[in-house]
């Protein structure tokens, strides 16, 4: 079986297997392909642990980050893992190869005052403030992947009930509650702002441009950077900084880690454990700020 076959044949698999977001398997795909390019006369089964190392080696020579050189490693093992319990080969060329240590690294945290500031920037008096509004009272209020938030459409959201349907990565459907406050702006939003921008056309996305296309992620990201700039917040942003808020804030006022991971849709409790280090710093600071003897 060539190179493509066997590339496809394990993407197949796994997707089938384990659910792996689109954007998961196709830096799978890229990883192997590189790797099989550098072996250029070796065969994909006929490797061993030295052309495992030297490519990892010569990965680390192009200048890329340490995550990518995580992920690529997690590509391959997966790959040869694949091909081990299918009995195509008989030994995995990765079993020995170690991943490169990696330091986990704090989200930036918003205080309930930055995200006060950010979401009083837009003007709501006109129909893009308003939308751009709407946005971030949504993103705040759900904890939404800035990818989910701009592909939100009329059936995920029950307006009665207060929910939000949302397909994540892995094709993980979660429920998550939206919020008074929210629902008001959405509402508003949806008679009035979002009419006009469609000028009778029709649309499925909730969130839509002046052109009646839906909003992109690089565009939405520009209007946080804009509002984060009018209000004057200098810490360095990401497009998931209310993401990252959302979860802080929840965690400062009691709520169950547990609670938190299933409103981020977070398969692991670890990746949303990192938001444990925001709310002890908080803490710490509020301690020192006004205990007698902090």
């Amino acid at each position: 079986m060539d190179a493509e076959k066997l590339i496809n044949q394990f993407l197949d698999a796994i997707w089938v297997e384990q659910g792996l977001s689109k954007n998961t398997l196709a830096a799978y795909a890229s990883d192997l392909h590189i790797f099989n390019l550098w072996l250029a006369d070796i065969k994909l089964l006929d490797v061993d642990k030295s052309q495992i190392s030297g490519f990892m080696a010569y990965r680390h020579g192009t200048g890329i980050g340490k995550r990518s050189l995580a992920r690529t490693l997690s590509s391959l093992k997966r790959f040869y893992g694949y091909y081990m319990r299918e009995s195509f080969i008989a030994v995995d060329p990765t079993a020995m190869i170690a991943a490169p240590r990696i330091a986990q690294s704090l989200p930036t945290a918003l205080t309930e005052n930055d995200v006060e500031l950010l979401l009083a920037g837009p003007e709501a008096g006109n129909l893009l403030g308003f939308r751009d509004k709407t946005m971030l009272e949504t993103l705040y209020a759900t904890g939404l992947r800035v990818s989910e938030l701009i592909n939100l459409k009329f059936e995920q959201v029950n307006f009665n009930q207060g929910w939000v349907r949302i397909t994540g990565k892995g094709d993980k459907e979660r429920l998550v509650p939206i919020g008074e406050e929210a629902i008001s702006w959405l509402e508003n939003y949806i008679n009035n702002s979002r009419k006009t921008l469609l000028n009778g056309r029709q649309s499925d996305y909730l969130f839509v441009t002046n052109r009646a296309d839906p909003m992109t992620r690089q565009a939405f990201w520009h209007i946080i950077k804009r509002y984060a700039k009018k209000a004057d917040i200098k810490k360095d942003l990401s497009p998931h900084t209310l993401r990252h808020a959302f979860a802080t804030h929840l965690l400062n006022h009691g709520a169950d880690l547990r609670v938190v991971q299933l409103l981020l849709g977070h398969s692991n409790l670890s990746t949303t454990q990192i938001y444990t280090h925001i709310a002890r710093e908080r803490l710490k600071e509020l301690h020192a700020k006004y205990h007698p003897r902090g």
